[in-house]
């Protein structure tokens, strides 16, 4: 079974976020062909910069000299920075909205969105109806579920997190609805938080989600609509929860931004993409 680094899963954000806006990029639209002094700033989405760091380590052992600089803080960031040409690249894990048309999206990877509970949980399904009530606390307790009596603690994500948003449309709640007991960033942050507390319930990646429970962390994922919580049935497309991981750019790739892009949707990193627990797409 394929292994990816769990090291930069957790500590991705930091490696990335200390290069800060500063390293803004020599690899803009039109600069032509590479030079060894190149660069290339994505920004946005958690889901997607594990994956994004990956692929830009390939990418860089193929070109010598050009520097792929990954920078998380949710896909809102990933799309604004491009759109204010703050990156080269944004990262949006999820499809773009109506009011993001003046962008373009380039689809990397699928993913899905899971519930998850801690592994000693007694409960093995929710229903939609049930996850909903959880998270607008209209249920409380576990036993109310079919769990122990325990009460129920709730793990939200940050407003500007896509994991949220589609969260929020396949549950048709309104994030104003929501009784969290914890607000949490990233996925990891995510399944930190539920690993550690027997009576919590969140939901994060899938592929993300399905790298921990495979390598020991205590977590349950929970089918959605009768359907298990897997990347086999995400790649089917009998899961229904599931989002396209994007690359966002303002204007028509060219040069060294255009040649990345390319080279993220090729081939060349499906590996990358399946160790990741995400599911490869064809351009």
């Amino acid at each position: 079974m394929p292994q990816k680094n769990i090291l930069i899963i957790f500590f991705v954000s930091l490696i990335s976020t200390c290069a800060g806006y500063s390293c803004s990029s020599s690899g803009n639209a039109g600069s032509g062909p590479t030079s060894k002094s190149e660069q290339l700033v994505l920004t946005g989405s958690s889901t997607v910069a594990p994956l994004a760091v990956e692929i830009g380590k390939r990418f860089e052992s193929l070109h010598p000299g050009i520097r792929i600089d990954v920078q998380t803080g949710g896909s809102s960031r990933g799309t604004a920075d491009a759109r204010r040409g703050l990156a080269d690249i944004g990262m949006a894990s999820r499809a773009l909205k109506p009011e993001e048309e003046d962008l373009l999206g380039f689809t990397i990877a699928q993913d899905g969105v899971c519930v998850i509970i801690h592994g000693d949980n007694s409960v093995n399904e929710l229903s939609d109806e049930q996850i909903a009530g959880i998270f607008s606390d209209k249920i409380n307790n576990w036993k109310e579920v079919g769990g122990q009596d325990a009460p129920i603690t709730v793990v939200n994500k940050s407003e500007g997190r896509a994991t949220l948003e589609v969260f929020l449309k396949y549950f048709k709640l309104k994030n104003s609805e929501i009784k969290a007991d914890v607000v949490i960033g990233d996925n990891e942050q995510g399944i930190k938080t539920i690993s550690g507390n027997r009576n919590a319930i969140g939901y994060v990646s899938i592929g993300t989600a399905e790298f921990g429970s495979q390598n020991g962390v205590p977590i349950k994922l929970l089918p959605a609509g009768g359907v298990k919580a897997t990347t086999d049935n995400l790649a089917k497309g009998t899961f229904p929860i599931s989002r396209p991981l994007n690359f966002v750019t303002k204007t028509e790739p060219e040069g060294l931004i255009k040649e990345f892009i390319d080279f993220a949707q090729s081939d060349q990193v499906h590996d990358l993409v399946k160790e990741q627990y995400f599911v490869p797409t064809t351009k």
